[in-house]
């Protein structure tokens, strides 16, 4: 995981913060669109989904689009929601990727007709705690949300 460590987070926002920040720019030769700041548990469960989920079931991939990661925030960006584990570091939206061979697949334009990517965000299940993306919700039409919240079972759609 390539990256950095960054000061802790702090915030006036009851929930909000991150203990031991990292901001991560590449995973085992993936380069992300953005650095993305999050806490250790996440980056590590994104390079196992890396490892385990998408290279089997789309190949080559050389870069992820993150459309989000740490933001104080209420969850699905409502306000008076209880704080979104981006809140907390524990989060991470993917809005697509692209392969070695130059190929780009985004999550709302895709989704439906690539079974690469059904089978890929189907592999996070287990390995990320929280994993709603189109068709869940009407909040993750356009991306992976993928978080390491923890929770009594997986929440997976």
């Amino acid at each position: 995981i390539r990256g950095e460590t960054v000061a802790p987070i702090v915030s006036r926002t009851r929930g909000c913060g991150v203990e031991a920040p990292v901001t991560v720019s590449a995973i085992d030769g993936v380069k992300l669109s953005m650095a993305a700041t999050m806490d250790c548990t996440t980056a590590k469960a994104l390079k196992t989904w890396i490892n385990r989920g998408l290279r089997p079931s789309a190949g080559d991939v050389v870069r992820l689009e993150i459309a989000g990661a740490y933001v104080c925030r209420g969850r699905n960006n409502q306000k008076g929601a209880p704080v979104s584990e981006h809140g907390r570091g524990k989060a991470v939206d993917i809005s697509g990727f692209t392969l070695a061979n130059g190929k780009r697949v985004t999550i709302a334009r895709d989704y439906r007709r690539e079974k690469m990517i059904q089978a890929a965000h189907r592999a996070a299940r287990g390995i990320l705690g929280t994993t709603p993306g189109p068709g869940s919700d009407g909040y993750h039409e356009d991306h992976l949300h993928f978080d390491t919240a923890a929770r009594r079972s997986a929440y997976c759609r």
